[in-house]
């Protein structure tokens, strides 16, 4: 385990002017964690200019933080207790200044909330509160501090926890304690306050942070190796890049995504030094491989027992920062790791204010300071891990002329078992003409048109005439039918569960290879489980084509109604076993790209829906 993770990672929140640099100031001095002569020179420069000593200016090194007497950066600070070491990363409490407090929390393992006894809970308060929730910090200690302006009132302290208490279980959160405490006076940070607090018999703040658990550590997740760049030394091909969470060792197999394509690693380098066996969290690396496979910028490598997640479409809690609003439509580039990939806002779904907590359901701009829960479509693959699972993989921030507009967090994310008993002698065959160039030829990507919906829903009609509107177009597509599959392809498959499954695999395989050659696949199943499409989702991108999953809805009545093949009449009379929407489930699409209600549109009007959406995607990239 590095230094770096055995260290408990504490961010420090705080409404401006309640006490938090002061607090700071004496946890370092209390801990005896300042360099030797620091005090004394900071006192002498207070005498000088007739100042009172103030235990915030061990912080305040910056002439512009002193002028307006607030924090406007992030600081990370080392100090020790007698249980163990610690790093305090200290955040801004001015609202202007949110974007350095989130990017101080994401990488906290717990955090301190300071509250002024004199001033109560105020609107940061309530939103830095909110700010820790969305990036996942469960451990929370609140410090209502400055009890010396108020008297060191009992009754205040538990009317302000009791507030507090109450609004942080509207966020699901549970603090650990409340410490009252008067950081300028040094009562109950280091040293208990039976003088002047005899009513409390708790810890002081620094023994509430010894009963934090311990860090999470790294390097027992789920390895993360996030590509940084591929380089040649003496002949070697060496992939460089920092592992983010987990270990990896020589002669571990790793799978990268999204090519989803593995090898064994042959050696780890690092920078001047002898190769090594193994290597953690935390630790910048280079790696070579024994069977050389095509890595760039922005794959990540995972061990294939614990893969993440690859997607196109992304569901997160975004924070906005910019005075320009965030908007359904709006295009931005998705930074996340070593990933940036263009992406676009496709639904807003609801919008909260981060101080009162207010929502406002459905799709409406979104201004500064505000919360808004977003689908985000992606123009190529996406590599992902839920925010609660591993941290790294689940932060990422949008960005709009090179300025970051607003930050985010994924959730809802649905992991996919890729494990599979493959030869050791088979190996993905690079062709020399990439996607891109493909494009550029035919004046669009290829791309995989899943269609999904109950038999008798339009399926084939639409597709079919899908296909003949982009013909028209001089857009190259074809449509994978599933009766004309099962003639050749999956002949010899039943239609149980497990066969059905496998035939999903078989289609999204060859539609897979077909998008890789720049056709636009059309597909038209019935594909009944979310499972089997998300994972046709997947094997799609590791074409970096497009994916656009269409719902084609039509209630069951009225598809028994149209009933084109009599299977619905077998079904029932019991001819037909485990047909779907009768004796089988069908799990209709959460969170299509597309859908269509051909029980309320013609065919006309559904292909012109999806084309709508299906066109602008097809475009080149530039």
């Amino acid at each position: 385990m590095t230094a770096e993770a055995e260290r408990l990672k504490i961010v420090f929140v705080g409404h401006v002017d309640h006490g938090k640099s002061t607090l700071i100031g004496r946890i370092l001095h209390d801990t005896n964690s300042l360099p030797e002569g620091k005090l004394d020179l900071i006192r002498q420069a207070c005498a000088a200019e007739a100042m009172e000593f103030e235990y915030a200016f061990v912080l305040d090194a910056l002439l512009e933080e002193q002028a307006q007497n607030i924090t406007i950066d992030t600081t990370q600070i080392p100090f020790r207790t007698a249980e163990r070491r610690y790093v305090i990363i200290d955040a801004p409490g001015h609202k202007e200044f949110l974007k350095n407090m989130i990017t101080g929390a994401a990488n906290a393992d717990a955090a301190l909330l300071v509250i002024a006894a004199n001033e109560g809970v105020r609107e940061q308060s309530r939103r830095h509160a909110y700010l820790l929730s969305l990036l996942g910090v469960k451990q929370i200690v609140v410090v209502v501090n400055k009890m010396d302006l108020a008297g060191y009132s009992k009754d205040l302290f538990r009317e302000i926890e009791r507030e507090y208490r109450a609004f942080l279980a509207t966020l699901g959160m549970e603090p650990r304690l409340f410490v009252p405490a008067s950081a300028k006076q040094g009562e109950n940070v280091a040293r208990p306050a039976d003088a002047v607090m005899p009513w409390y018999s708790g810890p002081t703040v620094l023994q509430a942070l010894d009963q934090l658990d311990g860090s999470r550590t790294a390097h027992e997740q789920p390895l993360r190796f996030c590509v940084q760049d591929v380089y040649r030394f003496d002949e070697r091909r060496i992939i460089a890049g920092r592992i983010e969470s987990g270990t990896l060792r020589v002669g571990d197999e790793i799978v990268f995504s999204p090519a989803n394509k593995s090898s064994v690693v042959a050696t780890i380098e690092t920078w001047n030094a002898p190769s090594r066996s193994s290597a953690t969290a935390g630790e910048s690396i280079g790696i070579t491989l024994r069977e050389q496979i095509f890595v760039e910028r922005g794959y990540v490598g995972s061990h294939q027992q614990e893969t993440p997640i690859e997607t196109n479409r992304v569901h997160a809690d975004v924070f906005w920062m910019v005075d320009s609003p965030l908007r359904k439509g709006a295009a931005y580039t998705l930074r996340l790791a070593t990933q940036e990939v263009r992406c676009q806002v496709v639904a807003i779904e609801q919008v909260m204010d981060s101080a009162t907590l207010g929502i406002t359901p459905g799709e409406r701009d979104v201004a500064r300071n505000e919360v808004a829960r977003v689908t985000l479509q992606t123009r190529a693959p996406l590599v992902v891990d839920n925010h609660d699972r591993i941290a790294h993989l689940g932060r990422f921030v949008l960005v709009d002329q090179r300025r970051i507009c607003g930050g985010g967090v994924v959730f809802g994310g649905v992991y996919t078992d890729r494990t599979s008993v493959k030869s050791q002698n088979i190996s993905w065959s690079e062709g020399k003409i990439t996607a891109h160039q493909r494009a550029t030829r035919n004046g669009h990507r290829g791309a995989v048109v899943w269609l999904t919906g109950l038999s008798g829903s339009g399926k084939s009609t639409i597709a079919r005439a899908l296909e003949a509107e982009l013909f028209r177009r001089a857009i190259h597509g074809y449509v994978l039918d599933g009766d004309n599959i099962r003639h050749g392809l999956n002949s010899n498959l039943g239609f149980s569960p497990e066969d059905r499954v496998e035939n999903i695999r078989r289609v999204s395989e060859v539609a897979k290879l077909m998008a890789d050659a720049g056709t636009v696949v059309i597909t038209a199943f019935i594909s009944p489980y979310r499972a089997d499409r998300r994972r046709a989702r997947e094997i799609a991108l590791e074409s970096k084509a497009e994916f656009i999953e269409v719902f084609v809805d039509a209630p069951l009545p009225v598809c028994e109604q149209r009933d084109p093949k009599q299977l619905y009449q077998k079904a029932r009379a019991g001819k037909i076993r485990d047909f779907t929407g009768i004796d089988a489930p069908y799990e209709a699409p959460e969170d299509p790209e597309i859908a269509v209600r051909t029980d309320q549109q013609t065919v006309e009007e559904s292909v012109s829906t999806i084309l709508e959406q299906l066109l602008p995607r097809l475009r080149p990239e530039e």
